[in-house]
């Protein structure tokens, strides 16, 4: 396997462990009828795999970026991967009003990157 740039490795961990903990924190909400014991216990099925690409993801990529910058990447790809889950497993669409808060918050990225010198 080549040595892949440490952007990508971060990235696509970070996002893989995203789609992970989205069906953990939200899948279950279209089963209201499974108790809830059950879709908490398949929530920390689902979970444990999120952390198996969210440690390493974090790791891997601190030092190449910092703290905050992660924690930025980790938050715009929640975002990312929740509204593309909303529409699509929930079937809730998105409104204008979703895509003003996620435009301030892809500004809040853009500060976060941006090298102030």
């Amino acid at each position: 396997m080549p040595n892949l740039p440490v952007p990508v490795v971060t990235i696509g961990l970070l996002l893989a462990s995203n789609i992970f903990m989205t069906f953990a924190w939200y899948g279950h909400l279209k089963y209201k009828d499974s108790a809830l014991v059950t879709v908490i216990l398949v929530s920390w099925g689902i979970a444990f795999f999120e952390y198996v690409l969210q440690v390493p993801a974090n790791r891997i990529g601190y030092g190449y970026y910092s703290g905050a910058e992660l924690k930025t990447i980790q938050e715009v790809i929640t975002l990312t991967v929740f509204a593309i889950f909303s529409v699509f497993y929930l079937k809730e669409p998105l409104g204008w009003n979703h895509l003003v808060g996620f435009g301030f918050i892809a500004a809040g990225a853009f500060f976060i990157f941006h090298k102030w010198t």
